[in-house]
């Protein structure tokens, strides 16, 4: 993303991607394995039980003869992105100098294709480290349109999922994400500004205005993530690819009637005036 090549000197580079000057030069330190092994037992405690803030969690880490100090905890379940429930996970930490759009979708009534699309962002574990998973998700048929496994986060890997999800599928009406510093920065929403659709953000610590999306992760974590010890990049792109596509094609949903995602989506778009499903 930032060439140091380039004939735009690195602090320009930076401003036009809302980046810091630290952050170009910034040179990343290996995660040990002692704390991956943590991490990864971390994320299984969050996705079990997400109220549980860093005490408790130091505690049931304790019932289970692992010490850790408070102080290491925090560090870890920051740079995983989590944090409890009730509070707002940290891959969704706001930016103080970018402007937060209105939550759209209280006691809107969403009951067809491409009306609202929703996204996040997730910690996977890995073997030996971790990445970071965007997804992009049909709201009324639960549909996941298009996704991305990135190292860092940043904006970029979003930027390209939803670029790829408005290529095969068209545009949404709304598009709804969190606050974060990913979704609120320039890039992100200077492309839905220029597809014209609207803005809609979770209030702040609100994590059941996106509640579809976080049942999306559970799944894969349980159905997925947790049942592969992911050996690199490639083996967890090409692990979650394949989660997607059954969950998208096979895997019924109670509240679509026993339906797939896939079945309900395009049926549903059969069934669309022309004008609407453009």
């Amino acid at each position: 993303m930032i060439e140091h090549e380039h004939e735009l000197s690195l602090t320009r580079q930076g401003e036009l991607l809302d980046l810091s000057r630290a952050s170009l030069y910034y040179e990343p330190v290996p995660t040990s394995a002692e704390d991956l092994d943590l991490m990864r037992r971390l994320d299984e405690l969050h996705t079990e039980l997400p109220f549980l803030g860093s005490r408790m969690l130091q505690d049931q880490l304790g019932h289970q003869g692992i010490r850790v100090g408070r102080r290491q905890l925090a560090t870890l379940m920051r740079k995983m992105g989590i944090e409890a429930i009730y509070r707002r996970k940290n891959t969704s930490k706001r930016h103080p100098g970018h402007l937060i759009y209105p939550y759209l979708l209280r006691g809107l009534v969403i009951d067809r294709p491409n009306q609202v699309w929703a996204a996040d962002i997730m910690y996977i574990p890995m073997a030996r480290g971790f990445v970071y998973l965007f997804a992009v998700m049909d709201w009324a048929t639960r549909r996941v349109l298009a996704w991305r496994v990135s190292n860092s986060l940043s904006a970029d890997f979003c930027v390209e999922a939803v670029e790829e999800a408005i290529a095969r599928y068209g545009t949404p009406e709304i598009f709804n994400t969190d606050q974060g510093s990913q979704f609120t920065g320039s890039a992100f929403i200077g492309m839905l500004t220029k597809h014209q659709i609207r803005i809609s953000m979770d209030g702040r610590g609100c994590w059941r205005d996106n509640v579809f999306v976080e049942r999306l992760w559970r799944s894969v974590k349980y159905e997925e993530v947790y049942l592969h010890a992911y050996e690199n990049v490639s083996a967890a792109k090409a692990g979650i690819g394949r989660y997607f596509v059954f969950y998208n094609s096979r895997r019924t949903h109670t509240a679509l009637d026993r339906k797939t995602p896939d079945h309900v989506y395009f049926k549903s778009l059969e069934s669309l005036p022309l004008a609407a499903a453009a």
